[in-house]
């Protein structure tokens, strides 16, 4: 009797613990653990360093073969800006004519910035356009390719390499749609709520955190400037976990302005790699001021265009539509867009694409430029940090290595069109910061040629993505967890029944 009684005791446990194992795993929410689509934002591996360094201009550390720029249209390159780290990925047309006095913008390799270059022999442009360089003015992609589907055109010169390819960007048009998708949902309240709140006092934009989420959101419907309407501020984070991942979306439609004095102080740089500025809805957007700005930015209007005057933007950019890189056309100079990952934890907006294999894949046929490649020309000092010493230059490798390239998305890739580029918004003096800020000289300085020992070379195999599957048109996927969650907490119940059933037979077997 004693032991028949332990037997019901047993199943009344396993069938209770079934019971609310099956339970939780049906109302538990779904969690955050995505990263942007395609998988953007984290250094592709290979060599990644251990620690990414503030901008500097020490020898490499690492490689990084991960996209830092995303453009969904056009790329111009004015005025006396100076170069732009890491992997750059243009679907409409890139052209560059900067101001006179100023000649050269570094693509890839820089002379000041994380120092984590792409591989050598890499693609460091891909241009789904036309390559415009103007008349007496060097776009510089020095140890690497510049790939491009339109024409060259040009009176300037390029190096180190580059190579015509009618499908350049077909593996990478599908972003374009799928950032503009999860941006929007992103801000959107209904599916993220927000955690925390923005407030300007004077010349002070706050950003203030509940203190536990690991995933901190923060809306903002205004411009980020001082109190007075037009003035810089300076960037505070309070109340954020340490580890946690900060999503600011800036939801203000229109003209859009965001201008700080501040950017590598203590404060907000520890929050680099995980703090991600989402511009959702605006179609005219100024990044400027006198700082070094932190972390990566999402531009999800397609029909935008965003002009980028801040000294450094230190983070992945990534926007849908266009993007000018330029000073102030009445002075400075020496802007630089800098390398470093984006390592967030963000909310599920998009069906995940399989994951890229590495395979091997065959070197493509490199064209010469049509005009002659120079020896490297010194590019403009682009921080008040004395330069390094230029090491010898690697011979351009004849047959570079193809770059990652994605297979092409079901949906088709837009016609990419130039949007106009905003008139330059009036920025204030710039005021004593402890962050490196360029010089506003363009006086040559040596070039940015990194030291390529251990590097690897353009037979290293390279990422190349599987057949992708058609996500889930950028909403929430809420359905396959579910009908998941459901499938397991039946297959419990029933494993449960199945228990009981086997101990009552063997109780009437007694």
């Amino acid at each position: 009797m004693a032991d028949r009684n332990t037997r019901h005791g047993a199943v009344a446990i396993v069938v209770g613990l079934l019971a609310a194992t099956a339970f939780s795993l049906a109302v538990s929410p779904p969690g955050f653990a995505d990263p942007l689509p395609g998988g953007l934002g984290p250094c592709v591996p290979g060599s990644c360093p251990a620690v990414w360094p503030d901008p500097n201009s020490n020898a490499p550390t690492g490689y990084d073969n991960g996209i830092n720029t995303f453009v969904g249209t056009d790329y111009l390159v004015r005025e006396a800006v100076a170069e732009s780290e890491g992997r750059i990925v243009v679907l409409g047309n890139f052209d560059m004519n900067k101001s006179s006095g100023s000649s050269i913008y570094n693509v890839g390799v820089v002379g000041s910035g994380s120092r984590i270059p792409p591989p050598v022999g890499s693609d460091y442009l891909t241009v789904g356009g036309d390559v415009t360089v103007a008349t007496g003015q060097h776009l510089a992609a020095d140890g690497g390719v510049v790939k491009y589907a339109g024409s060259l055109s040009m009176t300037g010169t390029v190096t180190d390499t580059s190579v015509r390819d009618d499908k350049a960007v077909d593996g990478y048009a599908h972003l374009r749609a799928d950032l503009e998708a999860a941006s929007k949902c992103y801000a959107d309240a209904n599916r993220v709520a927000p955690t925390g709140t923005f407030k300007v006092a004077f010349s002070t934009a706050t950003f203030t955190g509940d203190g536990s989420a690991m995933l901190q959101v923060i809306n903002v419907d205004a411009d980020i400037v001082a109190a007075n309407g037009t003035g810089a501020v300076d960037m505070v984070f309070a109340n954020m976990p340490a580890g946690a991942t900060i999503l600011i979306n800036v939801v203000k439609t229109g003209t859009l302005v965001v201008r700080t004095t501040s950017g590598a102080e203590a404060n907000w740089t520890p929050f680099r790699r995980k703090l991600l500025w989402n511009v959702p809805s605006a179609d005219t957007i100024a990044f400027d001021g006198s700082g070094q700005y932190q972390g990566s930015v999402l531009v999800g209007n397609p029909a935008s265009m965003t002009t980028v005057r801040m000294p450094g933007m230190n983070g992945r950019f990534f926007t849908t539509g266009g993007l000018t890189h330029a000073s102030l056309a009445t002075g400075g100079g020496g802007q630089e867009l800098h390398s470093y990952p984006f390592d967030g934890d963000l909310p599920r907006c998009t069906q995940p694409r399989p994951t890229p294999s590495r395979t091997a894949t065959p070197t493509p046929t490199a064209s010469p430029s049509p005009s002659p490649s120079p020896s490297r020309s010194p590019s403009p000092s682009p921080s008040p940090s004395p330069s390094p010493s230029p090491s010898p230059s690697p011979s351009p490798s004849p047959s570079p290595s193809p770059s990652p390239s994605p297979s092409p998305s079901p949906s088709p890739s837009p016609s990419p069109s130039p949007s106009p580029s905003p008139s330059p918004s009036p920025s204030p003096s710039p005021s004593p910061s402890p962050s490196p800020s360029p010089s506003p000289s363009d006086s040559p300085s040596p070039g940015p040629v990194p030291s390529w020992s251990g590097e690897p070379t353009s037979g290293t195999p390279v990422v190349v993505p599987t057949t992708p599957t058609p996500d889930g048109g950028g909403l929430v996927v809420t359905g396959g967890r579910v009908q998941l969650l459901l499938g397991v907490a039946v297959s419990l119940v029933l494993a449960g029944v199945g228990l009981l059933l086997a101990l009552r037979r063997r109780r009437l077997a007694d």
